[in-house]
């Protein structure tokens, strides 16, 4: 099956191929693009990884991660906004190191409540607070940091950020081509007002990446690896595809799964599945 041209794979989804692997056995699938997490970026360093990178001929659509905004003022927190600079850095070099239509989107998830506390409020705040502070460095690399909401479940130990509206509030005092959000379909399909925030996002210039997999109950005891090929679960992916097109995005459509089982499957197996799952679920509402 031919891959769509829209489609990248998130390297999240072949977790345990190394940089090199997941690069080969994207381009021999005819996938055109890729989304590269930070943690095999820096296995091999950011030189060899941009001269990979260049070599292979791929689409760079996403850097993953930054974010872990919710420390209070320390060390910690200076550390952590530190190494989010390191993240635009690598981000830039990536970008620039793709093939046309490469694109530097930093994906940032928020964090979640700091060690004892239960102030949600505050920890929201905070997140706001690292963004003014990292909007400039952002904005001179070239880089826009898309702020990621991630379902409730993950809202104490990952994410303070629950919905595509909190994503745009937060961003709402920045430029969109610095401060957008990341719609993820595992993330957001459960919201009521999810059709209205799409539109919303694309009125504001604000969707950085479109992201996508499905999600199926009963839900394994590690929740954070609950997502699903495409079709293999209850997400309407042609609503919502459709809503995210007819703001007028344009740019790659990263699948991103996170799942045991998947994980163990051989790279070209996974990929070669996410082409086909991809090409009936999302494919057909792309025009």
């Amino acid at each position: 099956m031919t891959a769509d041209p829209r489609l990248s794979i998130n390297q999240a989804t072949i977790k345990y191929a190394d940089l090199a692997t997941a690069l080969r056995v994207t381009a021999d699938a005819g996938v055109r693009s890729i989304g590269l997490w930070r943690e095999p970026v820096n296995e091999v360093g950011l030189d060899t990884a941009v001269k990979m990178l260049a070599d292979s001929g791929l689409r760079f659509s996403t850097h993953c991660r930054g974010g872990f905004f919710t420390l209070p003022e320390g060390p910690e927190r200076r550390a952590s906004l530190d190494d989010n600079r390191r993240a635009i850095d690598e981000t830039a070099a990536l970008a620039a190191a793709g093939a046309e239509g490469s694109t530097a989107v930093l994906v940032l998830v928020a964090g979640g409540l700091p060690e004892g506390s239960r102030d949600l409020v505050g920890a929201r705040s905070r997140v706001h607070d690292a963004l003014t502070e990292l909007a400039p460095y952002a904005q001179d690399a070239g880089v826009t940091l898309a702020i990621e909401p991630l379902h409730p479940m993950f809202g104490s130990d990952r994410c303070v950020v629950s919905t595509l509206g909190q994503a745009l509030d937060l961003a709402a005092d920045f430029d969109p081509s610095v401060v957008g959000a990341a719609v993820d379909t595992f993330h957001i399909w459960w919201d009521p007002q999810v059709y209205e925030q799409i539109a919303r996002a694309g009125r504001e210039g604000r969707i950085a990446t479109y992201q996508v997999c499905d999600w199926k109950t009963p839900l394994p005891a590690d929740v954070l690896l609950s997502r699903h090929y495409m079709g293999d679960g209850v997400i309407d992916f042609a609503s919502l595809t459709r809503a995210v097109v007819e703001t007028g995005y344009d740019r790659d459509i990263e699948v991103e799964i996170f799942n045991a089982d998947i994980w163990a499957d051989a790279p070209e197996t996974v990929v070669a599945r996410t082409v086909e799952s991809f090409a009936t679920t999302v494919s057909p509402h792309l025009s």
